[in-house]
């Protein structure tokens, strides 16, 4: 079976867990090789391991890169590192993110500047290092792939702090639709919605709460990462050639479940 992404090039930030991790497992299954970001510490380390492992055969094409994504540096040197190993950037996925659930009145600010410096700042000097080394490959192009969230079309009374930085991806990538195409450079967004990942499983862990959020979704279920790794295949591929300024929602109905 043809293999959509087969010999791409792709970096991704927060790619050892969660809605990332399923995202390298698709990818390098696919045919591409990938820098993955992940963060500066001994869990992060053994998770790019297990990472590597879990790829099987594939684990050859995936090359770690450390560095926290608060730092302009760390896309820098994420991309720097997957063009010195594969030799160019095809594709790249701005993942990483925080979410800690919190009240509006009693936030503290540096949970707000940590959400902000991580999910907005953190994917604007990320994909902007991607952006760089893509214009320079002109007229070749590429894909750009933010991850905002449904949370960038609805509110959320513990999520103040972090709906607008998801809101912010979303407009991100429109506005660098617009600022990139002169060089082939498409930009698209995916709005994942409830995903069970490490971010909310404490949060899902309530079964009342859980069964009240899958009762809110038409398909009856939470999200899996799995679930994010098609559609960001798809964005990635040449399928989606014509597609950029795009958002693309992944929640199984819930955001036009209103009634």
């Amino acid at each position: 079976m043809a293999r959509l992404l087969e010999g791409k090039i792709a970096a991704i930030t927060g790619g050892v867990t969660g809605i990332g991790r399923a995202i390298v497992l698709e990818y390098v299954r696919q045919g591409a090789s990938i820098g993955v970001n992940y963060f500066p510490d001994n869990k992060s380390t053994s998770q790019l391991e297990s990472l590597v492992a879990e790829a099987g055969e594939h684990g050859s094409k995936i090359v770690g890169v450390p560095g926290d994504i608060r730092k302009p540096e760390a896309g820098k040197d994420l991309v720097s590192k997957t063009v010195d190993k594969f030799g160019r950037l095809d594709i790249f996925v701005s993942n990483a993110g925080v979410c800690e659930f919190a009240d509006f009145l009693t936030i503290s600010p540096d949970l707000v500047n940590f959400t902000i410096g991580t999910n907005l700042n953190g994917a604007f000097f990320a994909v902007q290092a991607a952006a760089q080394q893509m214009a320079k490959q002109s007229p070749q192009g590429g894909s750009i792939i933010g991850v905002s969230s449904i949370s960038a079309l609805v509110g959320g009374a513990g999520q103040t702090h972090y709906t607008p930085t998801k809101a912010g991806v979303l407009s991100l990538m429109q506005s660098c639709a617009c600022a990139l195409g002169q060089y082939s450079i498409r930009c698209n967004a995916l709005l994942p919605g409830t995903i069970r990942t490490q971010l909310n499983d404490e949060d899902m862990a309530d079964e009342k709460k859980r069964t009240y959020m899958e009762g809110r979704i038409p398909l009856g279920r939470l999200g899996q990462p799995h679930d994010l790794a098609g559609p960001a295949v798809f964005l990635a591929s040449d399928m989606s050639s014509y597609m950029s300024g795009s958002q693309m929602l992944v929640d199984g109905g819930a955001f036009v479940n209103l009634q």
